[in-house]
């Protein structure tokens, strides 16, 4: 049986255009990938304001990514 690893990622710390390698393996996983190819939408987690998280599943490693920060880039998007 294989063991899989959470792993949490601030989308505030990336730089760039959002693409960041999984923490594990180092799969590049980029929000433009809408093939599910590298990664899979686990759950996306919501509260009274909006999105918190989103788990994703890399499809190299089955490691589960949660990403956080969208409340501070929801806040910096309405400026």
């Amino acid at each position: 049986m294989k063991q899989t690893y959470a792993y949490t990622v601030d989308l505030t710390n990336i730089e760039g255009n959002g693409d960041f390698p999984c923490p594990k393996c180092g799969a590049v996983i980029s929000p433009d990938d809408t093939s599910e190819e590298t990664y899979s939408i686990v759950e996306p987690k919501v509260n009274s304001y909006g999105l918190e998280e989103i788990v994703i599943c890399c499809n190299n490693c089955a490691n589960q990514i949660h990403l956080t920060g969208f409340s501070l880039l929801e806040k910096l998007s309405v400026k």
